[in-house]
């Protein structure tokens, strides 16, 4: 076929590679022109603004086939207010909304301002026209909220959406009137920073497939067909693209917007997978029988990343010359020009998106492998590229702590299984003074085998930081892996009332590094100095072949002393008390499989949208020590259990203070949840509320059981914010969520 494209970008540039792919002549312009259906076997426009613009209405009235929608139905993009009150129309589930006009009245920001105070939530305040992907703000606080509205107000009509949260992705589908087949799901970047920070973007990359874990006829189902029926209804057939941008929330997925055409830049990631002929697909498409043809799609993956000029999304900053050392084309990597110009001396930069580049692979890690080698082949002053491409992909399917290679369920068979082994040596010599043992957060010793004193015992606790140290290692920080250890071993004393007497540690790496040493127990001693007890020792050992070059592990048990009768929990623990938390300082020292599976792609010198430090500095923050803040309590008499929340979280933690026939009902909404941990909770949209609780501690470090009528007395005994955070109820020593 001769197949003309309308427009000259990247997503175009995508079409015309997938369309020569299949052996068609093409030809790409930025209009019409004087095409005829002599010269012009099928059309497919690019841009929005060629479609308002009438490209498809053109088309018609010369006879020539077009794979777009006329401009009546192009609205469905170049309205949010129509699409919008559409979508509301046919049942299709998204946020609540209200469009604003300047025209319509005097007051328009006030009244803007009113609707959004009186929904009491966040919002998304979007420009009512086209806007090149930039017309959407997405304000963090109230004054940047009454700025955001002041700003469109001027600029003309707006939309206030209520702001959902969770992962976004881009539903393709390629429609002719009555049916629509769709493109592999993908994933857009539309953020200017790592992150998704900053203002948004016309796409900074995408990736596809988006593992979403809904099944693409679902999506058809619910966004795409009541449009084309609705339409088809009215006798104006839809014909050419409808892509839904869809939000997966808590409660299911919404609609975020519509586009009537192929997406930028996700066409770059799309089009790559697709093995059926584009141009057949399109020209059936036009007759009313894209069935007709067989949509065939890799099962490999494809990653998009591009490179912006300098002042992008801004004034972008053009005349830079673009230089690209490729020896030779690559299959596994495409390069999609958008904003080149040429000069007498080569390719410059000519627009704020320049170009993108798209990695093929068998799975999205090679696929972005194959997208950043072939990126560090171009260059040009002020280029601008995201590191972080794909960087939501790693945690979107994870349902379980086991998908990150760690089963929590097997380390809890492992300590039953040890138990009877452990308790047989409880009954001879010195092992007769062992009161709490294998289970229990600590093991605990009586003095009394050991000292001629009748009261005094010993808690004993040993533990390790696992998988962090890697994290710590390989960003060159590692001091508070050092405080960590401690400070969770000061923990696990601590819920039985125990004060720290000293601390001993080990350290192990593939070859020994005295600076790191050093710097690992300073950690460790900053830490001992604040809980007035001691280092008095360790063992550093050197194993080569064991570790990974750069690799090591630290380990250590703290000996702690308490007096017997005050040892916690109490006997009295009972259904009714009262269950106070205490806010963590971050995931401590538990979950760093999962969050650094999650994490795998990002930078961690980023800092995501919400958060106040780097990712890796979130990451790293050292598990806090809970002694002075509970000391008054515990000194009160009033505290009949404490539980830190380790491995396992609240779930595994919290009964293992609890009597028989004791539960926990805990309410999720008590306390902040901290952005980290909102953001892991974005990133793993699979992962059940009891896994993703069972894995993190998600705030809460430390929980302090009480009588009811205490617990006043208790929080103003301990001095920083503490959350009633739920109370004990007569069950079967589990957590329930509520």
């Amino acid at each position: 076929m001769n197949v003309l494209i309308i427009g000259h970008g990247g997503r175009e540039h995508a079409i015309a590679w997938a369309c020569r792919k299949a052996g068609h002549d093409v030809r790409m312009t930025s209009e019409l022109g004087e095409a005829s259906a002599t010269d012009t076997d099928l059309v497919i426009p690019g841009p929005e603004a060629a479609l308002v613009d009438g490209t498809a209405d053109e088309c018609a009235r010369r006879g020539i086939p077009c794979f777009g929608p006329t401009a009546a139905l192009a609205q469905l993009e170049a309205s949010k207010g129509y699409a919008r009150e559409l979508a509301t129309q046919l049942g299709i589930p998204g946020p609540r909304f209200e469009r604003f006009d300047p025209s319509s009245s005097e007051q328009i920001v006030d009244e803007a301002t009113a609707w959004w105070r009186s929904l009491d939530r966040p919002v998304v305040v979007k420009l009512d026209g086209l806007a090149a992907g930039k017309g959407v703000s997405v304000p963090e606080s109230a004054g940047e909220t009454e700025a955001a509205i002041v700003n469109a107000a001027a600029a003309g009509a707006f939309v206030l959406e209520e702001r959902l949260t969770g992962p976004e992705f881009s539903l393709l589908a390629l429609c002719d009137g009555t049916t629509a087949v769709a493109l592999p799901l993908a994933q857009d970047h539309k953020r200017i920073g790592e992150g998704d920070t900053g203002p948004n973007t016309g796409g900074m990359g995408a990736y596809a497939p988006a593992p979403i874990g809904l099944s693409s006829s679902e999506l058809l189902a619910t966004f795409v067909q009541p449009v084309l029926d609705h339409y088809a209804a009215a006798s104006t057939p839809y014909v050419g693209v409808i892509y839904a941008g869809i939000m997966l929330t808590a409660n299911g997925p919404k609609l975020i917007e519509y586009n009537a055409r192929f997406g930028d830049p996700e066409t770059q990631a799309v089009l790559p997978l697709l093995e059926s002929d584009l141009a057949e697909l399109a020209l059936a498409a036009t007759r009313g029988d894209i069935s007709a043809v067989p949509l065939l799609v890799s099962s490999g993956a494809a990653v998009t990343v591009v490179a912006a000029a300098a002042g992008y999304p801004g004034s972008p900053d053009a005349g830079a010359a673009i230089t690209d050392t490729a020896a030779s084309t690559s299959e596994r990597a495409l390069r999609f020009d958008s904003g080149v110009g040429q000069s007498p001396d080569g390719p410059v930069v000519a627009g704020g998106r320049v170009l993108a580049v798209t990695g093929l692979g068998d799975d999205l890690g090679a696929a972005r492998d194959a997208a950043y080698e072939r990126m560090a082949e171009i260059s040009f002053d002020g280029m601008k590229v995201r590191r972080d491409i794909a960087w939501r992909a790693p945690g979107a399917s994870m349902a379980t702590y086991a998908d990150a290679g760690v089963d929590i369920d097997e380390g809890s068979r492992a300590v039953e299984e040890m138990k009877a082994a452990v308790e047989s040596t409880h009954d001879v010599g010195s092992g007769a003074g062992v009161l709490q043992g294998v289970g229990s957060f600590g093991g605990v010793f009586s003095a009394q085998t050991i000292t001629a004193l009748d009261e005094p015992v010993l808690v004993a606790s040993t533990d390790g930081v696992g998988t962090k140290v890697e994290l710590a290692a390989r960003l060159g920080k590692v001091r508070g892996v050092g405080a960590d250890i401690v400070n969770h071993c000061i923990g696990d004393v601590l819920v039985q009332n125990a004060r720290p007497l000293f601390f001993l540690d080990y350290i192990a790496a593939s070859v020994l590094d005295a600076d790191m040493v050093a710097e690992i127990v300073t950690g460790m001693a900053d830490a001992c100095r604040a809980a007035n007890c001691a280092v008095l020792g360790g063992e550093t050992a050197e194993m080569p072949g064991v570790y990974q070059p750069g690799a090591f592990d630290i380990a250590g048990t703290l000996i702690g002393v308490a007096d017997r009768s005050s040892l916690l929990p109490r006997s009295d623990v009972a259904a009714g008390d009262a269950v106070i938390g205490l806010a963590s300082s971050g995931p401590h020292t538990n979950g760093y499989s999962l969050l650094r599976k999650v994490f795998e792609w990002a930078p961690m010198d980023m800092v995501p949208s919400g958060m106040k430090t780097t990712l890796g500095d979130a990451l790293l923050e050292p598990h806090r020590n809970y002694l002075d803040p509970l000391r008054a309590a515990l000194e009160g008499g009033k505290v009949k259990a404490l539980a830190q929340i380790t491995g396992g979280g609240l779930p595994e933690n919290l009964p293992r203070v609890l009597p028989d026939g004791v539960g926990a009902d805990i309410d999720l909404g008590a306390w902040p949840t901290p952005p980290l941990f909102e953001l892991v909770r974005e990133l793993t949209p699979m992962m059940s509320t009891d896994e993703l609780y069972r894995t993190l501690n998600m705030g809460i470090g430390m929980v302090v059981v009480c009588a009811a009528e205490d617990a006043d007395a208790v929080q103003a005994q301990i001095p920083e914010t503490t959350w009633r955070i739920g109370h004990l109820v007569t069950g079967d020593r589990a957590v329930t969520f509520h």
